[in-house]
């Protein structure tokens, strides 16, 4: 049955008992509690068909505008193989946003201090949103590449990072996938650290999705330390999703940044534990900020 429907239905019956109630005191109450009903409920259409595409619009200038204004740079910077440029380019554009868009991320470290990241190592976030990517460099103390989706390269401009730099895949091929986790490896031989999001896709609402092997066998074949990092409410902030239907406003995106985890000595053996232990360490940080107990 249509929600609206029911819902008129509610509320006409709602009004029914209210003419029908004698008690005047009584009557008054169910008054007040409509009209705050109403109120609360004309407020939710408010912000989710005006307020929140507006300040997605707002939100797409505040990412594209800097980007355009960049971009000699940035190619300039990927052509001729100068990837701390890049990276200190994609920092100074992610300050950008943050301060136009009124989004600021709170870091906190588990540590209790900022710790700066070994280098190189495989940097394993859980993915709720595009912001992931985008404010990851608020927390990364160096040059890294990331592995994201094949399709990325099919956008103008953004493409070139993925040409000269970044890692696309092919999440359905094996093939392709083994090639971008062998460029993966070479990155890691030359010093650059990887960012690699092992759900392999963006979670629905924040829901942690069970992990893929990849960055962790990654880790394990370079004995490079592994980096957990738990994005709590970007998706709250930018939802990916339908433009009315999904979440988008500004407020501060919290990211916890976990303490390095070593991996000397382990074996393709200890792949299934290292992840494990990973995705409890995420998990855990999830249900802490969401007020689960486990």
């Amino acid at each position: 049955m249509n929600k609206n429907f029911c819902a008129a239905m509610v509320t006409e019956q709602f009004f029914e008992e209210v003419l029908m109630e004698k008690n005047e005191y009584i009557r008054l109450n169910l008054y007040v509690y409509l009209v705050l009903s109403l109120f609360l409920w004309l407020k939710v259409i408010i912000v989710r068909t005006i307020l929140m595409p507006i300040w997605k619009i707002w939100f797409a200038l505040c990412f594209a505008i800097p980007f355009l204004i960049l971009f000699p740079l940035f190619y300039f910077a990927l052509v001729t193989k100068r990837f701390d440029m890049v990276f200190k380019l994609k920092r100074f554009w992610a300050r950008i946003i943050s301060i136009f868009s009124m989004l600021y991320p709170k870091i906190i470290y588990t540590s209790k201090r900022k710790h700066k990241f070994p280098k190189p190592c495989v940097i394993v976030p859980n993915h709720t949103s595009y912001l992931d990517i985008l404010f990851s460099p608020f927390y990364i103390d160096h040059t890294a590449v990331y592995m994201g989706k094949n399709e990325l390269l099919k956008i103008p401009l953004f493409k070139y990072f993925f040409v000269y730099l970044d890692i696309p895949v092919k999440r359905k091929s094996a093939t392709d996938a083994h090639r971008a986790f062998k460029k993966a490896g070479e990155m890691i031989d030359a010093g650059i650290s990887t960012v690699i999001y092992p759900e392999g896709t963006i979670g629905d609402r924040g829901h942690l999705k069970s992990f893929k092997n990849g960055a962790f066998k990654l880790a394990i074949e370079k004995q490079v330390p592994i980096v957990p990092v738990v994005n709590l409410n970007n998706w709250w902030f930018l939802e990916n999703g339908g433009f009315f239907k999904s979440n988008g406003r500004p407020g501060i995106p919290k990211i916890v940044v976990g303490n390095p985890i070593e991996t000397k000595g382990l074996t393709e053996k200890d792949m299934e534990e290292l992840k494990n232990k990973v995705h409890t360490f995420i998990k855990q940080e999830l249900d802490k900020f969401n007020g689960k107990k486990n």
